[in-house]
């Protein structure tokens, strides 16, 4: 059975914000439910993040 974690318990868990997490749902990165006002994702879809390349900053300029 998978353990459902609030935005802010996954950000915890994989190091970043619930910030960031809530743009990753909105992203479709990481699928979740909301009840109530709260967004929720299954412990085991946290997995996905593990395997995306790690970028960071702005996306260069394509017309550079």
């Amino acid at each position: 059975m998978d353990n459902w974690l609030t935005t802010k318990e996954a950000g915890e868990k994989v190091g970043l914000t619930y910030v960031r997490i809530n743009q990753l749902i909105k992203e479709g990165v990481l699928t979740a439910e909301k009840r109530g006002r709260d967004y929720f994702v299954k412990e085991s879809d946290l997995e996905a993040l593990e395997h995306r390349p790690e970028t960071r900053g702005r996306p260069a300029n394509p017309k550079k």
